[in-house]
């Protein structure tokens, strides 16, 4: 009964996460683009992820409240959004290692891939500028992926199963979630559980979701401001220097970018031990 429970109350946030957030996306992007918005949304770039992003927190942040606040009876401490002290501290040190482990993947192909960065047009003031402008525009797309997967499912599963059968659970689902990105193999797939699995442990070290916010957006800002894609797509160039992936692309990544390889493989298992370390520090 108790794993029913979990199910009904996890699809109940999900529909209704979704219900709000797509709708309202949809609707930013037609006072941007009107007829064409759908299309538009569907490109990769900065100002789409900023519109998709936008109504995800909202649509997931109001189910949070709705479907697992009051109808799942949980709280804004089970749900480990209030670290009180913890939550700057913890962001800070998530961001830190998530963006230390995606550079250390690109630098690892430096070695073993043939992989290179090259110089590009643009000044290494111009760099800093494109990578705060990138950091704005993937800060809220990875906030509304922590509140949906390391949220209200991540803490029913984990009360009925235990914690790491639910971190398992919900971090393949995490994966899946990614399997139409573009240039996307089994192998990248792969790896994207992995940061699933990652981004978990970071939710149950100090600072809670916060922590898992700042890992999730460490990552991702690494890749693209060193200029690799970000799961597959693709941002603008940045100033400054091109990254050439080497290969062979199981190692590297190759088109996907870094998280389609086994170099990322690596950093994300030696990510992952260094948080868990942290996260033990917490009580079950």
């Amino acid at each position: 009964m108790r794993i029913l429970k979990a199910i009904g109350w996890s699809v109940a946030f999900v529909v209704v996460g979704l219900l709000v957030g797509l709708p309202l996306s949809v609707g930013f992007a037609y006072l941007l683009h009107g007829a064409e918005a759908k299309l538009w949304l569907n490109q990769p770039g900065p100002l789409q992820a900023v519109v998709q992003g936008v109504g995800l927190v909202v649509g997931f942040g109001l189910s949070t409240w709705l479907v697992g606040i009051k109808g799942a009876k949980l709280t804004w401490g089970n749900l480990r959004w209030t670290e009180v002290g913890r939550s700057g501290p913890g962001f800070g040190a998530g961001l830190g290692i998530g963006a230390l482990a995606a550079a250390l993947a690109m630098a690892l192909g430096l070695v073993a891939a043939r992989a290179a960065w090259s110089g590009d047009d643009g000044s290494l003031l111009d760099w800093v500028g494109n990578t705060l402008a990138t950091a704005g525009a993937l800060a809220l797309p990875a906030l509304s992926e922590e509140i949906w997967f390391r949220g209200v499912p991540l803490i029913l599963f984990a009360a009925v199963l235990g914690r790491w059968p639910a971190i398992l659970l919900t971090s393949v689902v995490f994966g899946l979630f990614h399997a139409g990105n573009p240039e996307v193999t089994p192998l990248a797939l792969a790896n994207i559980t992995l940061a699933g699995v990652f981004l978990a442990i970071a939710f149950y070290a100090p600072g809670g979701i916060w922590t898992a916010w700042g890992a999730h957006l460490g990552w991702n800002v690494a890749l693209a401001a060193l200029g690799a894609p970000v799961s597959g797509l693709p941002f603008p160039d940045a100033p400054f220097l091109d990254y050439h992936p080497g290969g062979p692309a199981w190692l590297s990544g190759g088109s996907f970018g870094p998280e389609g390889g086994l170099l990322a493989s690596a950093t994300l298992v030696a990510a992952t031990a260094a948080v868990l370390r942290w996260s033990r520090r917490e009580a079950p």
